[in-house]
């Protein structure tokens, strides 16, 4: 009896017995393993999945995790300020020796499903944090934008700091100014730009 089943996006043909290299399994040495995505089974009876066969399965015995052979990869561009680059890659194989194929109740054995390590089930998908929103202006904020040299980035890294109104740039000290111009990274501009005198007229207004 022989069975072909898939993984790792490929197909193979196999026996009770048979030594095969697949895709890289989240497995241990000596553990057991279970296919479950098995596409024909053939004997006395050829059965053909539609995609699977159901109920049928492939189990087999973890050997060791092993790597392929080397593959080199050389790109060379021939022109006249060309390069030429090489990667070698061994791809990561497990080992397995198949022990049984079951035409029937290979959901009941309770054996571990086969799966590749790049595979991760959806229920056990880590969850990605979304990015804390950049900080929005408070409520009774100025547009700071209206100052000489303040773009909406630098907008939002003055908001960052606390700075939200025309009031309080006016009311900077020579130490808040050298202070600011450092966490800024625009030194000396905040003088050139005249930040303080025209924050000052507008918070008049």
């Amino acid at each position: 009896m022989f069975a072909v089943l898939k993984t790792g996006g490929k197909q193979y043909k196999v026996q009770s017995g048979d030594m095969l290299r697949v895709e890289r399994l989240a497995a241990d040495a000596g553990e057991k393993i279970q296919f479950n995505d098995i596409l024909m089974l053939g004997g006395d009876d050829v059965t053909v999945g539609v995609p699977f066969v159901a109920g049928a399965a492939v189990q087999a015995e973890v050997i060791d995790q092993i790597k392929g052979d080397k593959v080199i990869h050389f790109v060379k561009r021939r022109r006249k300020h060309g390069s030429q680059r090489t990667k070698g890659h061994r791809q990561k194989l497990t080992l397995i020796r198949v022990t049984d194929i079951l035409a029937s109740g290979g959901a009941d054995t309770g054996l571990k499903a086969a799966i590749g390590t790049g595979s991760v089930p959806m229920a056990a998908a880590p969850k990605v944090e979304k990015k804390s929103a950049a900080p929005k202006a408070a409520a009774g904020s100025d547009d700071l934008k209206v100052l000489s040299g303040v773009g909406p980035a630098l907008e939002k890294k003055l908001h960052a700091a606390g700075i939200t109104t025309y009031a309080q740039i006016a009311a900077w000290t020579d130490a808040d100014v050298e202070n600011f111009g450092e966490v800024l990274s625009f030194k000396g501009r905040i003088e050139r730009e005249g930040w303080i005198e025209q924050a000052k007229d507008l918070a008049a207004k």
